[in-house]
């Protein structure tokens, strides 16, 4: 028997990015429309020639970064573009990239069933996720999942003021809802953000591996579980913890 095997479950808590929705594969999409967009509107680099600067904006500036599109209009020879509107050029990326948004930024099928088996239970349904709250929060409104979720365990860094990997963040989470970490859940993609530190606040933690840009990463500590679906999910929740979620 597993030892967690029967442990009592007050919350599950999710992270977001590459956990609840693929990022990557919408990173992808969504940035190349981009540079087609801004080809489109003027600049004759290539569409991928756009998207290899871009990749480099975005390793440079982080993803959080608000102004990836002018920096990239920066870092090319002026005569890509010249005799262009270079506002014309930016809001056709940013237009682009957010018509993606609207069309792809769905959810994991199945993560969207079991959120909403889990909500006919007792049990807390949060999410903990670093980023911009304006960001993340669009995010989860896209993804169709606030509904789900238990309105008082949504933890956004910036909100927060803490942000992944510090244990903190977890931490207040489980205290401003008055849990025990021992009695909570955490589901996250990336070892050294995720899992570690929900380890070392002694939550239950579970690797959720289904590609993505961390899937080959190793963490400092291994998670108590490892799954590649929420369906993977949902029988670890049913059968070692006894909540009573159907088959889907």
């Amino acid at each position: 028997m597993d030892p967690l095997a029967e442990q009592q479950l007050d919350a599950v808590f999710f992270d977001v990015d590459d956990t609840l929705f693929s990022t990557s594969k919408f990173a992808a999409r969504a940035r190349r429309a981009a540079c087609e967009a801004m080809h489109q509107a003027g600049v004759s680099l290539d569409p991928q020639e756009l998207l290899d600067e871009l990749q480099e904006v975005v390793s440079e500036f982080t993803s959080n970064y608000d102004h990836h599109f002018d920096q990239l209009l920066l870092r090319i020879p002026k005569r890509h573009y010249k005799g262009v509107n270079t506002g014309l050029v930016v809001a056709a990326a940013v237009i682009a990239y957010h018509d993606t948004k609207a069309r792809h930024l769905k959810p994991y099928p199945d993560a969207i069933s079991l959120l909403r088996d889990l909500a006919s239970l007792d049990v807390v349904r949060g999410v903990i996720t670093s980023g911009l709250t304006v960001k993340q929060s669009e995010k989860l409104l896209r993804l169709g999942v606030v509904p789900y979720l238990t309105p008082a365990a949504i933890y956004i860094s910036e909100q927060i003021g803490i942000n992944k990997p510090n244990v903190k963040l977890y931490r207040r989470a489980c205290s401003d809802l008055n849990l025990k970490p021992a009695r909570c859940m955490y589901v996250g993609d990336r070892p050294e953000r995720d899992i570690d530190p929900a380890n070392a606040l002694g939550m239950i933690t579970v690797r959720f591996s289904r590609g993505g840009r961390y899937a080959d990463t190793v963490g400092a500590s291994e998670p108590n579980y490892t799954v590649g679906d929420f369906d993977q999910l949902r029988t670890i929740l049913r059968d070692d913890f006894g909540l009573a979620l159907p088959t889907p």
